[in-house]
C-alpha cells in the first residue's frame, strides 16, 4: 500500500457517512441542498436491501464488480496539502484490493494529468471521465487518455456545477456530440450522470456502452432523489439503450453493493469511503476483508 501525505481531511469522520453532519459543506466531502441528495443515496440502499433481503443477500460480489469513484480536487474538497498527492495512493490501493479504477477531470489541468501519471505508473488501465468541455478541448483530452483509458465517459451531470460551468465554458451535450466523442474515443463509452428523465432520452439516442447512474455524490444541483431508486426504476429500460449500467451514490456497505446488483447494476462505484481510507494509510486495514 502506498502512504500519503498528510493535510486536514474536510470531513466530521462520522460513525455512519450519510451526509447529515456535513450538508452544504462546499469545498469538502459534503452535498448541497442541505444534504438531501447526499442523504437520499445512503438512505435508500439500506431500504432496497430490505426490501429484497431474502435474494439480494445470497448475491456472490466478485471484487472487479466494484470501482473507485473518479474524484479529483483533493486540496479543496479533500484537505491534502498537494494536488498531486492523492492520485496515486488513492488508485494504488484501490487497485491492491482487486477493485476497478475510474480517473475524474477538473481544473486546472494538472488534475487529469495526475490521474494519467498514476495510471500509467500502476501499469494498468482505467475508466476516465471527462468534463463536458467544447468538442476540440474534449477531444484533445479523449487522446491524452486513451492510451491508458478501458472507457471514456462524458461527465454530464457536471454541467451542474455551476462555478466550473462558467470557468471552463462547460456545454450541456448533445446526442450528436455524445456520438461524435464516442467516435473519437474507438473505446467502450459511457455517459456518466444520468439521473433525469432528460438524460434517459439523451440515452436513447446514443446507445452509449455504459449508462453510469450518478447525482455527483448528492454534490451538484439536480433534481431531488437517490440512485438507488432511480436505478430501480429505470434499470429496465436503459438496459435495452446500454451493455451495462454503473451505479454511484452512498454505497457505504457490502448489502449496498448487493441491493444495487440485484436492482441492475452490473458495476458499483464508491468514492468516499476509498478517499478517507487513503487519506487514513489505513485502506487495507478498512477494505482488506471487505467482501468476506
Amino acid at each position: 500500500m502506498i502512504s500519503s501525505n498528510q493535510g486536514q481531511l474536510k470531513c466530521h469522520r462520522c460513525s455512519e457517512c450519510n451526509g447529515l453532519s456535513c450538508a452544504n459543506m462546499l469545498p469538502g466531502l459534503g452535498g448541497v441542498m442541505d444534504g438531501f441528495n447526499f442523504q437520499s443515496n445512503y438512505k435508500a440502499w439500506k431500504e432496497l436491501f430490505l426490501e429484497a433481503k431474502t435474494e439480494a443477500s445470497q448475491i456472490l460480489i466478485k471484487p472487479e464488480v466494484i470501482r473507485c469513484g473518479p474524484v479529483t480536487g483533493s486540496v479543496e474538497n479533500i484537505g491534502y496539502n498537494n494536488e498531486k498527492d492523492f492520485y496515486l495512493p488513492y488508485l494504488s490501493n484501490v487497485l491492491s484490493a482487486g477493485f476497478n479504477l475510474c480517473v475524474g477531470d477538473g481544473y486546472p489541468d494538472e488534475k487529469l494529468q495526475f490521474g494519467t501519471e498514476a495510471v500509467k505508473t500502476l501499469n494498468t488501465k482505467a475508466a476516465f471521465f471527462l468534463k463536458p468541455y467544447p468538442q476540440e478541448i474534449l477531444k484533445k483530452r479523449i487522446d491524452f487518455v486513451k492510451p491508458y483509458a478501458s472507457y471514456v465517459g462524458v461527465d454530464i451531470d457536471s454541467f451542474n456545477i455551476a462555478t466550473m460551468r462558467n470557468l471552463v465554458h462547460l456545454e450541456r451535450k448533445t446526442a450528436d456530440q455524445l456520438q461524435d466523442l464516442r467516435t473519437q474515443a474507438q473505446l467502450p463509452f459511457v455517459i456518466k450522470g444520468v439521473f433525469t428523465d432528460e438524460d434517459i432520452e439523451l440515452v436513447k439516442e446514443v446507445k452509449p456502452d455504459v449508462v453510469y447512474i450518478s447525482n455527483h455524490g448528492g454534490r451538484v444541483e439536480t433534481k431531488k432523489g437517490s440512485t438507488g431508486v432511480f436505478l430501480k426504476e429505470n434499470a429496465e429500460i436503459l438496459k435495452k439503450y446500454c451493455k451495462e449500467i454503473w451505479v454511484d451514490g452512498g454505497i457505504r456497505t457490502k448489502q449496498d453493493i448487493q441491493a444495487a446488483l440485484y436492482y441492475g447494476a452490473d458495476q458499483v462505484i464508491m468514492a468516499r469511503p476509498f478517499i478517507k481510507a487513503t487519506f487514513d494509510n489505513n485502506f487495507k486495514e478498512k477494505f482488506g476483508s471487505f467482501l468476506k
